[in-house]
C-alpha cells in the first residue's frame, strides 16, 4: 500500500527539483526527506529521481509516474473537503417533495434557486405528491422536507406555515363569469367544479371543501385531474370551473380567464413539513432559506 505521506514529498520534490527547498517546503530536515524518498523508490522498484551533487531531475519512470501521483493525491484532497462540508451540513443529499400547484408559486423557484446556489455540493431531489403523501412520506423517512397544503395529522410530522395563498376562481373565457370583475361561490356552485380525485390526497381538495361548507354553498363535482395543469385544460375546455391558488395565473392558457372572490377568507395554507424531532443541519439551512424569503415576500 502506497504511503500518501511519501507520495507528498515525491511530489514536492518533483516541484522544486531540488531536496533542500522541498525540505523546507515540507517543514523537514533534508536527510529524513531523502530517506523518505528513497524508501518510496524501493517500494515502487525504480528510481524516481537522478541525483547529483549539483542537480535532481526526474527520471523516465517518475515522469510517468507523476500524473498517477499527482492525481492520488487530488482525490484525496477532494475528499477531504467533501467530509469537511458533510460534517459541517453544507454537502449531501436532500430530497423535497412538493404539491404541484406549489410548484408554480415564486416562494418555491425562489428557494430552490437560492438554495441551490448557497450549497452547492448538495445533491438536491425534487419529488412531486399530493400533500396526503407527503405527510406519510417525511413520516417515515423517503423525504426529509414536504411542501404542502394539507395540515399532518401524525405526531412525528412538523409543519411550518410559510404562506397563505389567495384562491382565484379559473374560468373559461367563453363562460358568462368571464364577463364579471369578480366572482362568488354561489354564482360558481351553477357549474361542475373541477377538483383532484377525491383519493388523491389533495391539500387543495380539503381548503375549498371547507370553504364552501363554510359558506354553506353545495359543492357541484365536475371531472378530475391529477395535476394543475390538467385541470386547467379541463376548466379552458370548458368542462367546469375551478378554484385554484394565485400562483396558478402563470399558466398562460388562451382559453381561461382568472377572477377574484368576493369571499374574502378564501385561501390556501402554504405549508413545510419536517420530522417532528431530529432535523438534519441540511433540513436546518433549507428551513432557513426558505422561510427568510417567505419573510421578504
Amino acid at each position: 500500500m502506497l504511503d500518501l505521506r511519501k507520495l507528498r514529498y515525491f511530489l514536492t520534490v518533483a516541484e522544486e527539483l531540488h531536496f533542500g527547498r522541498a525540505a523546507i517546503r515540507l517543514h523537514l530536515a533534508q536527510p529524513p526527506l531523502t530517506r523518505q524518498i528513497s524508501a518510496l523508490e524501493a517500494q515502487l522498484g525504480f528510481k524516481l529521481f537522478d541525483r547529483t551533487s549539483r542537480t535532481v531531475t526526474l527520471t523516465a519512470q517518475g515522469r510517468s509516474f507523476l500524473p498517477y501521483a499527482r492525481g492520488v493525491l487530488e482525490q484525496v484532497d477532494l475528499a477531504q473537503a467533501i467530509a469537511d462540508k458533510l460534517a459541517a451540513g453544507s454537502a449531501g443529499q436532500l430530497s423535497v417533495g412538493y404539491a404541484s400547484s406549489i410548484a408554480l408559486s415564486d416562494l418555491f423557484s425562489q428557494a430552490i434557486q437560492s438554495f441551490a446556489r448557497q450549497f452547492p455540493d448538495v445533491q438536491l431531489t425534487l419529488v412531486e405528491s399530493a400533500s396526503g403523501s407527503l405527510c406519510a412520506q417525511v413520516a417515515d423517512g423517503r423525504l426529509d422536507i414536504g411542501l404542502s397544503r394539507m395540515v399532518p395529522q401524525r405526531p412525528e410530522v412538523q409543519a411550518l406555515s410559510l404562506a397563505e395563498e389567495r384562491l382565484l376562481a379559473a374560468v373559461s373565457k367563453d363562460s358568462p363569469l368571464a364577463t364579471l370583475a369578480e366572482v362568488s361561490l354561489a354564482q360558481l356552485s351553477a357549474y361542475p367544479l373541477i377538483l383532484f380525485p377525491t383519493d388523491y390526497g389533495s391539500g387543495l381538495n380539503q381548503s375549498i371543501e371547507q370553504l364552501y361548507r363554510h359558506h354553506g354553498v353545495r359543492l357541484h363535482l365536475g371531472p378530475t385531474g391529477r395535476q394543475i395543469t390538467s385541470i386547467i385544460a379541463l376548466v379552458a375546455a370548458g368542462q367546469g370551473v375551478a378554484l385554484v391558488p394565485e400562483c396558478t395565473q402563470s399558466l398562460m392558457n388562451k382559453g381561461v380567464t382568472y377572477r377574484p372572490l368576493v369571499e374574502g377568507d378564501a385561501y390556501a395554507q402554504l405549508l413545510v413539513l419536517t420530522p417532528a424531532e431530529t432535523k438534519s443541519v441540511l433540513v436546518e439551512a433549507f428551513l432557513s432559506v426558505i422561510a427568510g424569503i417567505s419573510h421578504n415576500r
